[in-house]
């Protein structure tokens, strides 16, 4: 027996003709995760793992270096003030965010702050670049309070620069 045919509407589009349903626009989501031993040299391997992702993914130049001084800058935090055995860099590129993740096992004593170094101190600016490339930054505990997590988010087009101040007389 052949299914009944419904009347057709004199004012109604065949289903074929009707505009396809707007659809949610997609945002890719890339990540990547590397592991490295708590050794000087792991920074240096850390931005060439970094450099090679984000080329990989597309990201513009400008990003891929703010994101290499970050890298840079989280990797060797946890290498100087911890006496964590490895190290775990992510990253996530989700839309318009590059998320950059340090974890360590949080064997130091002092949560990483910003600091205000003399004019004459060697060290101490770290974060204070990170803070000023990045969007937002923040230390966060690992679920199971094994470790801890230094993570830094920028926009993945680029900071806006903001203009020089005009010269004071």
């Amino acid at each position: 027996m052949a299914p009944p045919l419904l009347p057709q509407s004199s004012d109604r589009l065949p289903p074929a003709l009707y505009p396809p349903a707007p659809t949610a626009v997609y945002e890719p989501h890339r990540a990547g995760v590397f592991g490295l031993p708590a050794v000087p040299v792991s920074a240096g391997e850390a931005r060439r793992s970094v450099r090679e992702l984000l080329e990989g993914w597309g990201v513009t130049p400008d990003v891929r270096e703010d994101a290499l001084l970050i890298t840079s800058e989280l990797v060797t935090n946890a290498l100087t003030h911890t006496t964590t055995e490895w190290i775990v860099c992510r990253l996530h590129l989700t839309g318009q965010r590059l998320r950059i993740e340090v974890e360590d096992q949080n064997r130091g004593s002092a949560q990483p702050a910003r600091r205000r170094p003399g004019p004459d101190d060697q060290n101490g600016r770290g974060l204070m670049l990170v803070g000023m490339l990045s969007s937002d930054w923040g230390v966060d505990e690992t679920p199971q309070r094994s470790g801890r997590v230094v993570w830094a988010e920028l926009p993945s087009e680029g900071r806006e620069t903001a203009e020089p101040a005009p010269p004071t007389a």
